[in-house]
């Protein structure tokens, strides 16, 4: 059996949230299913590419997920052998949405030990 290339972990703030699952937990069980499998993907694969993974900044990737009747991203970034998921949501548009990438940016500064 194939061993994880990295693992993943959720950002989680100061106040002990971690955003991420939160969103996860607001979808179908169907859904976070699908996410899981995604996420799996990238955990034996590492590094990936498109169709699965994009580079959207420097250390910051998006997993492209496509579900029954909507797209949902997972923004993440790779630190020590973890994959550490930053940011969840559907997406709306064409375009990641800038301010997406600004909150994944944010707490991958956070973790960076960066303010």
């Amino acid at each position: 059996m194939m061993d994880k290339v990295i693992k993943t972990v959720f950002f989680k703030s100061e106040s002990g949230n971690m955003p991420v699952r939160e969103w996860l937990y607001k979808l179908s069980r169907e859904e976070r299913k699908i996410i899981g499998t995604e996420i799996k993907t990238v955990e034996f694969g590492w590094p990936l590419g498109m169709p699965i993974v994009r580079k959207l900044a420097t250390n910051l990737w998006e997993v492209r997920i496509i579900l029954k009747n909507r797209t949902a991203r997972v923004l993440f970034t790779v630190l020590n052998g973890f994959m550490i998921l930053l940011h969840g949501f559907i997406k709306k548009s064409q375009q990641t949405p800038h301010e997406d990438i600004e909150l994944a940016l944010k707490r991958l500064k956070r973790i960076q030990g960066g303010r």
